[in-house]
This record gives structure tokens, sequence and C-alpha cells, in this order.
């Protein structure tokens, strides 16, 4: 089970962390992920984060304004969201990879939060 917290409204510019507890999974064992949903659109890849920290992942709209992080000592993700932007409006989940390793398909991932909505005003 993922829940995920730190959503809300934010100005244009501000920032925005998010967090996604994992209580009772093995979390250091699996990749992680953050996706998004806007209103009408298809959920789409934001960011990963390898078991290890090994290795992170981003959308080319969220380079250099976001980062993922994990603290597997307390089953914790995080997105660090810098500089957000209206088109950053949406609800946004953080998901469990099938494996060690993350990539950008949903389909590779088999666990999901309930989602957190970041609204970015202008």
């Amino acid at each position: 089970q993922l829940v995920e917290s730190g959503g809300g409204l934010v100005q244009a510019g501000g920032s925005l962390r998010l967090s996604c507890a994992a209580p009772g999974l093995t979390f250091s064992r699996y990749g992680m992920g953050w996706f998004r949903q806007a209103p009408g659109k298809e959920r789409e890849f934001v960011s990963a984060i390898t078991a290890s920290s090994g290795g992170t992942y981003y959308t080319d709209s969220g380079k250099g304004r976001f980062t993922i992080s994990r603290e597997n000592a307390k089953n914790m993700l995080y997105l660090q969201m810098n500089g957000v932007k209206p088109e950053d409006t949406a609800a946004y989940y953080c998901a469990t990879s099938r494996a060690a390793d993350a990539t950008t398909r949903s389909s590779d991932y088999n666990y999901w939060g309930q989602g957190t909505l970041v609204t970015v005003s202008s």
C-alpha cells in the first residue's frame, strides 16, 4: 500500500515536496516512480529512481526542476518540485516497479497510491 501526501495549491514558480509512504513493503528492493494525470489526459511518467538510488530518470519537462529521492530506511519516496508551472497541475501518483530497476512505462509498475492533487495557479 502506497500513500502520497504533500499536494496542494501553489503559485507558479513556487515549490512543493511530494512524499510517498510505503509501509509493509520491502521497499529497498524495488525501483519507484512518480506519474501524473491531468484532467482529461492520460497518465504520464514524471520521474523514477532505482532501488539503490543509483539511477534517476525524468521527463524532459521535469529535468532541472524536479528531483526524485528515497530513504530506504524509512520506506519513503519523495519528489521535490521547484519552479512549478500551471501545466504541472495534475494528480500525482507514486508506484512500485516490478524490479530493482525503474522505467518510464506504467505497465512496469504494479502497486499504486491513491494520488495527491497538485494545482498550480498562474
